[in-house]
């Protein structure tokens, strides 16, 4: 049965029934022998269970049958624009005592660090309690989001293609899958009534281009290749445990999968991601009418190949409103080897880490004190500052290009969407919906880094971490933070004029 909530009257805690499960599950697996690392998801045991949560617009939910509902209107404000010029001073004081009943939890550990600061600069509210750094998890999300952003195009997608070597005229095509790196390429169309978003390209309409090119060259029959040789390097970061790969925590990193790296069951990673993209491709190329003949050879296209058809994936915008939304780890992953293609022309962990850090120096962030080796914070090599956390939210909130704010509409809303859904079920209500963060969860690490709006109107950016959590205290240290977080929305911490 739950623990009972020592903070809240010792009434059992609800709403975690399913989080409460999923962690029972993982502990009898432990124990039995069968789990043999020690589950370092980020994010939510029940994503790496069941996969990341498929996000979709409130619009595009069609109303109950025989239910009409009145056209869409945009209301009139209920207040007037907030001018953060007037409004960006802080209480430091104020800031000190909203934070310090949920950073002085006992079930938090004894390495606790939090920073709080106007969204439009200022000196932050500091607090901690142990060294400079923590591990930062899946925060670290942000960081890759927003170098990504600044370097990479963000209404551009990455396109998968199929191309052509030259050969005889009548006999079989000889075709190559070329991955380009698109994380969310999938192995179907999406069905009539399903929504996904974002929207994803996928390898049946790919082969259904690639049969009605060949159909228009008089060809019936194809040898095919594929290609993933995009990036290099390993597949997986040097710094991760070793069981990652061979236990299906994440996939294998490349450019070229479906589905994420997962199987049809959903539950895992598939063992080499770009041979079973090839499989699907070739399975919907016989569908749509082409003789595949032999087995996918694994080879490079090469130069001289000619283009035959391509599908593009969503936008990086939409590509880091979803990873920082859902938590996606191997979408994440991916995005950082584009960065490393990018910036020093190389998709790989060490060149896309290394980048993502000259890019962030390069747009003001502070950047002293940290690690990183990889994109989406599996590592516990990692160590960050939380004022690196709190100089990549401002950076976002506030540079000329509009299209870095793509890090802040991800954010998940506190009990309401994303990573956030079920969580900030205790502390002051006024958090819900004023608060927006992302999580960072892996063993003995939880942490949140986002934004908030005062009571009074001071929007604020925030970052809270603890990397010496015991295993036992897991949920009510993460309640922890969400009530200091909540206390922020809570708040009125504008500094007299």
């Amino acid at each position: 049965m739950p623990r009972r909530d020592r903070r809240h009257g010792g009434a059992p805690e609800q709403g975690r029934a399913t989080t409460w499960l999923v962690l029972l599950l993982v502990l009898v697996l432990a124990a039995g022998g069968v789990a043999t690392y020690r589950f370092q998801a980020a994010d939510g045991l029940l994503d790496e269970w069941l996969g990341p949560r498929e996000a979709a617009s409130p619009a595009e939910v069609d109303p109950p049958e025989g239910l009409e509902l009145a056209p869409v209107v945009s209301p009139a404000p209920v207040a007037d624009p907030i001018d953060t010029a007037d409004t960006g001073r802080l209480d430091l004081r104020a800031v000190r005592r909203a934070l310090e009943p949920g950073l002085r939890d006992d079930d938090l550990g004894p390495h606790v660090l939090a920073a709080v600061a106007p969204l439009r600069g200022g000196a932050p509210v500091v607090v901690r309690r142990g060294s400079a750094t923590a591990i930062p998890a899946s925060t670290t999300k942000l960081l890759t989001s927003l170098a990504a952003l600044a370097v990479l195009d963000p209404d551009t997608g990455f396109v998968t293609r199929v191309v052509q070597k030259p050969g005889n005229g009548t006999g079989p095509a000889r075709i190559t899958l070329v991955g380009g790196g698109d994380p969310l390429l999938a192995s179907r169309p999406v069905e009539e009534g399903e929504t996904r978003w974002p929207p994803r390209a996928d390898v049946v309409t790919l082969a259904r281009e690639t049969a009605a090119a060949l159909a228009a060259e008089g060809r019936a029959a194809v040898r095919l290749s594929y290609d993933d040789f995009l990036f290099t390097g390993p597949s997986a970061s040097t710094r991760w445990e070793p069981s990652y790969l061979p236990d299906g925590v994440v996939a294998p990193i490349g450019a070229l999968w479906v589905d994420g790296g997962r199987p049809q069951t959903g539950f895992g990673r598939v063992a080499d991601p770009a041979r079973t993209a090839a499989d699907e491709f070739a399975a919907a190329l016989r569908r749509a009418g082409v003789r595949v003949l032999g087995e996918p050879k694994h080879r490079r296209a090469g130069t001289d190949a000619t283009p035959v058809a391509s599908v593009t994936g969503p936008t990086l915008r939409e590509l880091v409103e979803h990873l920082v939304l859902v938590s996606d780890n191997e979408t994440t992953e991916v995005v950082l080897h584009h960065v490393g293609l990018a910036v020093a022309g190389t998709g790989s962990f060490e060149a896309g880490t290394r980048s993502v850090l000259q890019v962030l120096e390069g747009l003001g962030v502070p950047t002293a004190g940290a690690r990183i080796f990889d994109g989406s914070g599996l590592s516990r090599a990692n160590r960050l500052r939380p004022e690196t956390l709190l100089g990549v939210l401002r950076v976002a909130a506030t540079d000329p290009r509009e299209e870095l704010s793509s890090l802040l509409s991800g954010l998940p809303v506190a009990a309401f969407s994303g990573s956030l859904t079920d969580r900030f079920d205790t502390g002051a209500p006024e958090g819900r919906g004023r608060v927006r963060a992302k999580t960072g969860t892996l063993t003995n690490v939880s942490s949140l880094a986002g934004t908030a709006t005062t009571l009074d109107g001071v929007p604020v950016v925030f970052v809270l971490m603890a990397d010496k959590v015991a295993v036992d205290d897991t949920l009510d240290a993460r309640d922890a933070l969400d009530e200091a977080a909540a206390a922020l929305g809570a708040c009125r911490c504008a500094s007299s004029p």
